[in-house]
């Protein structure tokens, strides 16, 4: 008995002390929260392609969706298992399902690694969606877990909307199912309702209550505590995390894979995934779900390592721990400063010595004149050049003939997914026309100017968008007309 107790202790100990270990795991559900964003349907293509991509970086499992939902749903989750038994998948994988017979007879004869289970577990949700007291769905909550164990999987249950239960009948429903074969249980923030004090303080209770019980924490982002509470149900007592890629899920979507794990490994040392991966896959599930990420977007966001004050670009210039929580290698980032009017000069110092000038100080300082005075949103590095020139009276920018129209041949860098660049150059001034094409080549562009000037501004321009690897470019020296054309005329 001593020595039991002795091992339990010191496996306590090597949790907390190890570098590099961690007793916390993350479970991924953007195949299955994910889903649930409003306008985002998932093929079977990129439901395998993203499992695949979430193993790869390393998340421990991997809720890949209900079967019951719809037949593509469960003909890609067997894909998915399939690749599981053949070892290209690593990852532990989990079938959501609903507290039904039928529907956990058809989760578990898919083989995954673990169902789960769930059951709203509020007295909202009693009251007003079940239709059933406390102690009713008790009862039914102990029969379904034990019913879903006997076809001979591990199982979860998830007690929905738990962060509104009464703390004490959370604490038997939690008994309920542990004692009826539920070796890990799921408390669902389903709201997003917890405060980081309140989910410590239910999951430390919970977890002192059934000390054998495995606890999940599913935050949603409703008043964006997502994050925040995951932290502290850790702290409480949870070991498995639920996130997605990006931040998917119903309304405001849960916890973001790339978030979490880059507050994590910033606050405990420990890298629960592959960080250096988070900009590929958040690619990737931007493009299968199409919805791009706004530039603020935290750690994966195009503007989360670029800095635009001149205080702060100082700062970062002389030691960028100064304005960087992090490395930005550490997350497959690079740094990046916006020049414009909040710009200093040793930032603007800084971009001009990259591009290979060097100016006296007076001239120095009338660019940075130059620069205050006007307006535009960020300037490029041709504008700045123009400046240089117009302040020291020497070129800098090549002369290039005067043209109308060029096409543009894009490759998209292999981290990188093509649909994402697409549409930022989309955006850009002067483009005509985008189309994603097959052959050596990802991406052709058609840009018209009204010189070649400009043109080459706008080339410029597609070549600094993040996970453009290289271009070619062909100058348009006629159009002749096409027969359909001569008809028309």
């Amino acid at each position: 008995m001593l020595y039991s107790w002795l091992s339990f202790l010191n496996s306590c100990y090597l949790w907390w002390h190890v570098p590099g270990e961690s007793r916390v795991s993350i479970l991924d559900s953007t195949l299955r929260e994910g889903e649930q964003t409003p306008g985002v349907v998932f093929s079977e293509e990129w439901r395998v392609r993203i499992a695949k991509a979430l193993s790869d970086i390393g998340v421990g499992m991997i809720e890949v969706g209900d079967p019951s939902v719809a037949p593509d749903i469960k003909s890609a989750i067997k894909k998915i298992v399939k690749l599981k038994k053949d070892g290209e998948i690593r990852s532990h994988i989990v079938v959501h399902s609903r507290a039904v017979k039928q529907d956990l007879e058809n989760a578990a004869s898919l083989e995954p690694d673990r169902v789960a289970v769930f059951y709203g577990v509020s007295d909202l949700h009693l009251k007003h969606k079940h239709r059933k007291t406390r102690e009713e769905a008790l009862s039914i909550i102990a029969e379904m877990v034990s019913f879903a164990k006997s076809h001979g999987v591990a199982v979860r249950f998830t007690a929905e909307d738990a962060s509104r239960a009464d703390l004490g009948y959370l604490i038997e429903v939690v008994k309920t199912a542990y004692e009826a074969g539920a070796d890990r249980v799921s408390i669902a923030d389903t709201v997003g309702v917890f405060t980081p004090d309140r989910a410590r303080e239910v999951f430390a209770k919970v977890k002192a209550a059934v000390p054998g019980v495995g606890l999940d924490i599913h935050a949603h982002n409703d008043f964006g505590m997502a994050v925040a509470n995951s932290l502290a149900a850790v702290e409480g007592g949870a070991d498995v995390v639920h996130t997605t890629v990006n931040g998917l899920g119903e309304r405001a979507g849960i916890t973001p894979l790339q978030v979490f794990a880059a507050a994590y490994y910033y606050h405990k040392g420990v890298k629960l995934v592959e960080l250096e991966k988070l900009p590929e896959i958040t690619a990737m599930v931007e493009a299968a779900s199409g919805i791009t990420l706004m530039p603020t977007y935290p750690i994966v966001g195009e503007n989360a390592f670029t800095h635009k004050a001149g205080v702060h670009q100082a700062g970062v210039l002389a030691n960028p721990e100064t304005y960087e929580p992090i490395p930005p290698e550490v997350v497959g980032r690079t740094r990046d400063f916006s020049l414009d009017k909040y710009s200093g000069r040793k930032a603007i110092q800084h971009r001009l010595e990259k591009l290979g000038v060097s100016l006296q100080p007076e001239a120095l300082d009338k660019v940075v004149e130059e620069v205050k005075r006007m307006n535009a949103p960020r300037l490029r590095d041709e504008d700045l050049l123009e400046i240089v020139e117009k302040v020291s009276g020497v070129r800098y920018r090549a002369i290039v003939n005067r043209h109308i129209e060029a096409y543009i041949w894009l490759k998209v860098a292999n981290n990188v997914y093509t649909t994402s660049v697409a549409r930022r150059v989309a955006a850009l001034k002067n483009v005509v026309s985008v189309s994603e094409i097959t052959g050596e080549y990802d991406i052709v562009v058609k840009l018209v100017a009204e010189n070649t000037e400009e043109l080459n501004q706008a080339i410029e321009s597609i070549r600094q968008i993040k996970g453009v690897a290289s271009t070619f470019t062909s100058i348009v020296l006629k159009e002749l007309p096409t027969i359909s054309m001569q008809t028309r005329a």
